[in-house]
């Protein structure tokens, strides 16, 4: 983009744009930092993408279509990263970097190429449990990202898309085999509720025996600590050292913390365990309720339809109402990956409808055998 005759201009609206919003979010997760060290590197990001935005207007020169304003996704990340902390939208933000360095070095820019590549590297040090970050800011950062990472809006996702395909498919199988509207129903419904309650299930177990394991951990560096606190104190000095945190500094850091033996507990369970002793996972109940409520929203819209319908009429309309389900879904998972609305709304619905139709076509072949 460096010649302004052979600059793709659509292209670098777009950069224009992400960089824009780069800035916007930067900006949004600096005044979140609990620290001035964590604030200032997030400031310095904004900084280096407003100048990155200020070199692309330069080259397109005038146009009305170019905004400071950041777009409706960007908007939707910064609510997110206000209500679960910025560990939701680092991911997002390192995966977007990654790309605008490789779209910059396919245009001639390597020096702004070279600085998302910069961005990407201090973004996943901040997303890192082990790794990029030096001292109490590590340990800070470890125990909000881990309790409020981006895992969490695509576990919200797909766990109402696991509830609408497969509840779908299974009312639409039971639809096809041409048995009674009560049936269609009492399946969905059936359906629903095994759905949730096994989903529900599932994340308990699953939640629940990592606060067991971890519990089990805690209890072992307790025991290590309290038995051996010089050798616990070598260890920590050895991650901070793998952190570049010179030597001395290191071992000098790694005695203070020792000498305090809760402290020392702490800071040895995010450093060396990676674990936040403070929240151990989360609530196994809480990722069980959530984990049931969410299946069971997406379960119940092909169901809603054969309330009212019957027949050929709640096919279509419940097809209908899960399309509208599966492209809501896709379009939220834009959020996170920066697709077009229309793709991966339409492709949730393809794959949607699709495994309907296949279940639906599977229960006509079995109506049929049952009927003859």
């Amino acid at each position: 983009m460096s010649d302004v005759q052979t600059i793709d201009f659509e292209r670098a609206k777009v950069a224009y744009r992400d960089e824009v919003d780069g800035a916007y979010l930067y900006d949004v997760l600096a005044e979140l930092a609990n620290s001035p060290e964590l604030a200032a590197v997030y400031e310095r990001l904004a900084d280096s993408e407003r100048s990155h935005a200020e070199r692309l207007r330069e080259l397109l020169g005038d146009d009305a279509s170019l905004s400071l304003s950041p777009s409706w996704r960007a908007r939707v990340l910064s609510r997110l990263a206000k209500r679960f902390g910025p560990g939701i939208v680092l991911s997002t933000l390192t995966e977007r970097e990654i790309d605008g360095a490789a779209g910059y070095l396919d245009a001639g820019e390597g020096e702004i190429a070279a600085d998302e590549h910069g961005h990407a590297r201090t973004l996943q040090a901040l997303s890192e449990t082990t790794s990029g970050v030096q001292g109490t800011t590590l340990a800070m950062l470890e125990g909000r990202h881990r309790a409020t990472s981006g895992n969490t809006l695509r576990a919200a996702v797909l766990g109402a898309n696991d509830g609408l395909v497969s509840n779908l498919s299974l009312v639409m199988g039971v639809a096809g085999a041409s048995l009674a509207p009560e049936a269609v129903l009492i399946a969905g419904l059936a359906g629903l509720v095994a759905g949730s309650g096994s989903m529900a299930m599932g994340e308990w177990l699953s939640v629940q025996s990592s606060r067991e394991l971890y519990e089990r951990q805690l209890s072992v560096e307790a025991a290590e600590l309290e038995a051996s606190p010089e050798e616990e104190a070598e260890e920590l000095a050895l991650i901070y050292r793998a952190k570049g945190v010179p030597e001395d500094r290191a071992r000098e850091l790694a005695h203070r913390l020792v000498s305090d033996r809760e402290t020392a507990l702490d800071t040895l369970a995010r450093e060396e365990l990676a674990i936040d002793p403070e929240d151990l996972g989360g609530s196994a109940w809480g990722a069980a309720a959530s984990s049931f409520v969410l299946f069971a929203i997406g379960a119940v819209l092909p169901v809603l339809p054969f309330f009212f319908l019957s027949g050929v009429s709640g096919v279509v309309a419940s097809l209908v109402l899960s399309a509208v389900g599966l492209f809501a879904i896709g379009a939220g998972i834009t959020v996170l990956t920066g697709r077009s609305l229309l793709y991966s709304g339409g492709r949730q619905v393809g794959i949607g409808l699709a495994a309907a139709a296949l279940t639906y076509g599977i229960g006509s072949l079995v109506g049929v055998g049952l009927v003859g």
